[in-house]
């Protein structure tokens, strides 16, 4: 007969993100159970400024409630609860949040606690960076638990994950990046920062009467030289944050993902950034770009929580 060792318990954890929008879902084994479930979902609230403008109670509760109804049927077997986060999280705590106002200096860890074992739920919850999430997610996903990862998040901001989780700020998209006095269009109020160039916010600010992919369709038209110019301070931005970031860990794996991923020139990203690093044993890193999506961000979330549970 086979003992209860050889056929150990499956591991179940809960992954919620929250960014425009609220997704958790159900992970077994490292493996989604089945679709996100999703908030909001009626049409009438479905905008991009929706979860700004609800108080952080409010938002606590619909976190709560969505990870309660992805675990339902298994709320005694849970042993981990994650929720990833746009901001710089330590401790629990929500220390800033740029896109997320309301949630600075929320002691988020305690709040989604205390609404899970109100309902049953009594596993540890673990918040990290939604950046992080993304790390863990394409670790778990390729089979790269083992080794470091770094990824670029494109977006709304623009993030920094790591894998495996260390100690650490790891804000890289507040990486500054450029000494000219005229750039401080960060959401942080940061003058030089990558985000100030690269995200999609302060890309809207630096051109008001146009939209980041008509200023990337102008400058690969070559019909506007502003644009042009601004492509390739953009590629050197993130090159430049890519290059820092390998002088202080060393070469390995980067991935870049993210809506804004579609505005990415390769090839001239790798050029600005083989400029950049000419120490022969750093030079051994690589990039690629991956399909940006919910299901990696809700699994590395799940993965993170259940290996922090384990330390």
């Amino acid at each position: 007969m086979a003992s209860l060792a050889e056929h150990p318990a499956p591991r179940e954890s809960i992954g919620v993100i929250l960014a425009e929008r609220i997704y958790a879902g159900l992970v077994i084994d490292r493996q989604l159970a089945s679709e996100p479930l999703r908030f909001p979902l009626s049409a009438g609230e479905d905008d991009d400024d929706f979860l700004v403008e609800m108080p952080t109670d409010a938002v606590v509760a619909a976190i709560g409630d969505l990870a309660l109804k992805a675990a339902a049927g298994h709320e005694s077997s849970i042993t981990s609860v994650g929720l990833a986060i746009p901001g710089l999280v330590r401790n629990g705590v929500v220390e800033e949040a740029p896109n997320l106002p309301q949630f600075k200096g929320a002691r988020v860890q305690e709040l989604v606690s205390a609404h899970l074992a109100a309902r049953g739920i009594t596993a540890k919850v673990t918040i990290l960076n939604d950046a992080d999430a993304v790390a863990a997610g394409l670790a778990s996903q390729r089979g790269h638990l083992d080794r470091l990862i770094r990824v670029w998040t494109l977006g709304t901001g623009i993030g920094f994950g790591i894998y495996p989780f260390s100690d650490g700020v790891w804000e890289g998209g507040h990486s500054v990046v450029t000494l000219d006095d005229k750039e401080n269009f960060c959401g942080c109020g940061g003058r030089g920062h990558l985000e100030g160039i690269m995200g999609h916010r302060a890309m809207r600010l630096r051109f008001l009467d146009r939209e980041p992919e008509e200023v990337f369709e102008a400058a690969n038209n070559r019909s506007d030289a502003r644009c042009v110019e601004f492509k390739h301070l953009w590629h050197k931005a993130l090159a430049a944050a890519t290059a820092t970031s390998i002088h202080f860990r060393s070469a390995g794996k980067f991935y870049i993902t993210g809506f804004n991923v579609r505005l990415l020139d390769l090839p001239l990203y790798k050029d600005y950034l083989h400029q950049m690093v000419k120490m022969s044993p750093l030079q051994s890193y690589s990039i690629e770009v991956v399909e940006d999506d919910h299901l990696t961000r809700v699994l590395g979330t799940a993965v993170a929580a259940e290996q922090a549970g384990a330390r």
